[in-house]
C-alpha cells in the first residue's frame, strides 16, 4: 500500500532534515511538487529534492513505516 502526504518545507535546514529522515528509511520514498506532479524525485537525493518548487506543497509517497520519518512528516504537514 502506498501512503501519500502533503508537506511544506522551505528552509535549508528543513530540506536537509527531510532528506536525512528519508535516507534512514529502508523503503522507497518519492517526492513531487504539487504543481509539477509529473516531476517525481527520490527523496533520498539532495540534488533531486533541491530541484523541486518549494512555493507549492510537496507530495510525498512511500510504502513502509519509520517512526522518525512519520514524525517529520507530521511536523511539516499541510493543514487544509
Amino acid at each position: 500500500m502506498r501512503t501519500y502526504r502533503k508537506i511544506r518545507i522551505s528552509t535549508k535546514a528543513q530540506i536537509k532534515d527531510f532528506v536525512n529522515a528519508a535516507s534512514k528509511c529502508d523503503f522507497d520514498v518519492d517526492v513531487a511538487s504539487e504543481d509539477r506532479g509529473h516531476y517525481i524525485v527520490d527523496a533520498k537525493s539532495v540534488l533531486g529534492v533541491l530541484g523541486l518548487n518549494f512555493r507549492a506543497p510537496l507530495i510525498v509517497s512511500y510504502s513502509g513505516r519509520n517512526a522518525a520519518f512519520e514524525q517529520f512528516l507530521q511536523k511539516t504537514a499541510v493543514v487544509a
